[in-house]
């Protein structure tokens, strides 16, 4: 563990920088376990069914033509293979740390060390109504001297896999809601402006700031994310920045939809009163 985030005093989410993990993992800062008030933990790392999914985490399975994601890699017309073709996003210093906030650089590489994107992340963790919040805020700029392109299996051939950015592995079975829909056909790939995740003990309600397709799973293994690049790869120009946005509400027990539109749709800078 490198940082954690706390709130009243509470260890909420634990940091880890992830350069200890084998290539074949993606290697990647990550957030593990995340918990909530009450202390039940709502991240899973390394699972069985798939090692590479590291808690809550940022990657991107083809970013110029390198896996940083971990696991096989899907190349077109030939479905995922597993290949030595792994890259890493590593830790390079935090420019803040305190108790309720992270800033961190990091550095996006291909398997040789070679700089493919440059990031600046900042994690928070603040005071809500039913829960807490994960406040994550993320810049990715490109540091060299050519387009960087970042893909995913959906660009590369397989559709309806555009997953690449943020990703929540969940620690066991739910189901996945919205405003109108529920259940993993209505809600994947929508562009919902806030999505909830209800499992045995608690709630998880997304809420991002740009309107990139949802990533979601249920029946093969539980887990949420954005779809960076859902149809066409997402390109970068010498020093272009992406930014990306989410909160996330992390609740104990179970919230209907109501409460969970209550939260999504209040206003960031209407906390309730709390320590950070």
């Amino acid at each position: 563990m490198i940082a954690d985030l706390r709130l009243g005093g509470a260890v909420v989410a634990e940091y880890h920088g992830g350069a200890e993990l084998p290539a074949h993992l993606g290697p990647r800062p990550h957030l593990h376990p995340v918990r909530t008030l009450r202390g039940t933990e709502v991240t899973a790392v390394r699972p069985a069914d798939h090692p590479w999914h590291l808690g809550f985490s940022l990657a991107a399975q083809d970013v110029d033509g390198w896996n940083l994601w971990g696991g096989a890699t899907y190349l077109r017309g030939r479905g995922y293979v597993h290949r030595a073709d792994h890259g890493r996003i590593e830790h390079l210093g935090f420019d803040a740390v305190r108790p309720n906030e992270l800033r961190q650089r990091l550095r996006w590489c291909a398997p040789d060390g070679s700089a493919l994107l440059d990031e600046r992340r900042r994690l928070q963790s603040l005071p809500a109504a039913d829960g807490w919040e994960l406040a994550v805020r993320t810049e990715l700029t490109n540091p060299t001297g050519r387009d960087v392109r970042i893909g995913s299996p959906a660009t590369n051939g397989r559709s309806g896999a555009g997953y690449g950015g943020f990703f929540w592995r969940l620690p066991g079975d739910g189901e996945a809601f919205t405003a109108d829909a529920a259940g993993e056909a209505e809600v994947h790939g929508s562009t919902a402006p806030w999505l909830a995740w209800a499992g045995r003990d608690h709630t998880l309600v997304f809420a991002a700031a740009e309107p990139d397709p949802w990533f979601v799973r249920t029946r093969d293994y539980p887990g949420v994310g954005g779809q960076l690049a859902p149809r066409e790869p997402v390109v970068l120009t010498p020093g272009a920045v992406l930014v990306r946005g989410l909160r996330v509400l992390v609740a104990d027990g179970e919230l209907d939809r109501a409460a969970a539109r209550r939260w999504a749709e209040t206003d960031p800078r209407e906390r309730v009163p709390g320590s950070g």
